[in-house]
């Protein structure tokens, strides 16, 4: 006998089973599922629900990266103050997270209060000034 026909007598003997292709499919299709598809679903789950809870007085981040405060709520759209007194309409979608809450304890609190403020004597990195 040749090795070629030792081949097919070994290929035709195999026990192998018929289901396997499929099982690799759908073990690819669970793979895909809870790498990618299931992870997009919660991101865009939380989107949603960031989008319901827009209270006037909420600092918010635009997808664009744009910070603002929330003046007014529309159906599909919100009113941002980008800079005191300048007021501009984008769409409830645009709206990609929200940095202080409008209706929370820290409403009203400057995030910057305190930031670059320094005592008498002390140095910027908690140092004192002696031994500077």
């Amino acid at each position: 006998m040749t090795t070629a026909s030792h081949l097919v007598v070994a290929a035709s003997s195999s026990k192998g089973s018929g289901l396997t292709p499929l099982f690799l499919l759908l073990g690819l299709f669970a793979f895909t599922y809870l790498i990618l598809i299931r992870p997009q679903r919660n991101r865009a789950k939380a989107l949603r629900e960031t989008q319901a809870t827009l209270a006037p007085g909420s600092e918010i981040m635009t997808t664009a990266g744009l910070y603002a405060t929330v003046v007014e709520i529309g159906d599909d759209s919100v009113t941002l103050e980008t800079s005191p007194g300048v007021h501009q309409r984008y769409a409830r979608a645009a709206v990609a997270r929200v940095i202080t809450s409008g209706t929370g304890e820290d409403a009203g609190e400057d995030p910057d209060e305190g930031v670059g403020e320094e005592t008498e004597g002390e140095a910027p990195d908690g140092a004192s000034a002696i031994e500077r």
